[in-house]
């Protein structure tokens, strides 16, 4: 299972489903990270924690504990 936490910065991706439940599952797909979603990495910290990917047409940061909960798919863009 590839999840947001394992990409590089440069990857095109999109969204599988989101693991979990509760506040934090519903927090992840207010930020609009629902399923089928594309979007890209951008960058991440210098220890990799947060990072930033563009969704939507905006930039979000999201953190490794909750990008572990993001499965994803790379797609070529």
């Amino acid at each position: 299972m590839l999840t947001l936490k394992d990409l590089k910065p440069g990857t095109n991706a999109k969204v599988l489903r989101i693991h979990g439940n509760g506040a934090l599952k519903r927090r992840i797909m207010d930020m609009g990270m629902i399923r089928n979603t594309e979007f890209s990495v951008r960058k991440a910290a210098p220890l990799g924690d947060p990072v930033e990917i563009h969704v939507r047409g905006y930039e979000l940061t999201i953190r490794k504990n909750e990008g572990q909960l993001i499965e994803v798919e790379t797609i070529n863009a």
